[in-house]
């Protein structure tokens, strides 16, 4: 049993996180799935190891010896990987695919710091969504950073930043706008179907606000064309053209004065990003070295 370290992460996840819940988000399973493994450990170990409280977890007597041994095993297994790391070839290239908002927004900002940590060439695919997520499951890419994931079995999928959705324009805007004042703008929305605009309408309904009763100037179909349209959109009349996007998108525009952005009373728009491979390189300790300095770097 302790050569399956997929139940002893298990465990170790569920003992820090204090949470079966909060646990199968950190692994990216399912919360059965994490109760079924450490099921299987105690029926092994034949002995109670976690009581499960309300307020969370707490180790039993037994629990407790199993978790010092097992830590030791982590620590002698990651040095092991560290060891490793230093023997991978150095012209392996590592392939990162990222959805357009990532790729051409977040990881420019901490690129060089990706390849001096992990001591390898990294090349950035930036596509949509579901592309990078073929690739990944085609194997030519190693690691996928997604906006808007499709789930696949095959995939580990880990919860890495939230990306805030704000309301912007090439024209001053108030503060603070209210949900009603929203239909006196001229808008720039994402097509039907897109994660976006489903993400944006149901968040409008939460405060009583129809899409679909928009001012439509333009529809387009990623969320360059929508930043692009709104720094083109005329500024000659007294109604601003709109749109909600990515904050990481126009964080340099706003502090240039080149756009404006504002908060929607009562409402906050925001979306996950996620760190996905496929599950059959779990336990590769180069991955692992990329998702740790990833995981290090996510920010609200």
């Amino acid at each position: 049993m302790l050569r399956d370290f997929n139940k002893i992460e298990t465990f170790l996840t569920v003992v820090k996180e204090k949470s079966f819940s909060k646990a199968s988000k950190k692994l990216g399973i399912s919360q059965p799935a994490v109760t079924q493994q450490m099921r299987i450990l105690e029926n092994y170990l034949e002995t109670k190891i976690v009581d499960r409280k309300k307020n969370g977890i707490k180790l039993t007597k037994s629990g407790e010896q199993f978790y010092k041994i097992v830590v030791k095993l982590e620590k002698n297994i990651s040095n092991a990987e560290k060891e490793v790391i230093k023997i991978i070839n150095k012209e392996l290239i590592f392939i990162l695919g990222a959805s357009h908002v990532i790729g051409n927004y977040i990881l420019p900002e901490f690129l060089t710091e990706i390849q001096e940590a992990i001591k390898n060439d990294v090349i950035i695919k930036i596509e949509n969504s579901a592309h990078i997520t073929e690739e990944l499951l085609e194997k030519k890419i190693d690691l996928a950073l997604l906006v808007s994931p499709t789930f696949h079995d095959g995939i580990t999928y880990r919860e890495w930043m939230d990306d805030e959705l704000v309301l912007v324009s090439r024209s001053p805007l108030p503060k603070i706008v209210k949900p009603n004042e929203l239909n006196s703008f001229r808008w720039v929305c994402r097509e039907d179907g897109s994660n976006t605009r489903q993400i944006i309408r149901a968040e409008f309904e939460k405060v009583g606000v129809d899409c679909d009763s928009f001012n439509l100037k333009n529809i387009v179909t990623s969320s360059t064309a929508v930043k692009q349209t709104i720094l083109k959109s005329s500024t000659e009349d007294n109604i601003p053209t709109v749109s909600i996007i990515s904050k990481h998108m126009i964080e340099d525009d706003i502090k240039n004065g080149i756009l404006f952005s504002a908060k929607i009373k009562g409402l906050k728009i925001t979306r996950k990003l996620y760190i996905a491979h496929i599950k059959e390189r779990k336990h590769d300790a180069f991955m692992d070295s990329v998702i740790g300095y990833l995981m290090s770097k996510r920010k609200a």
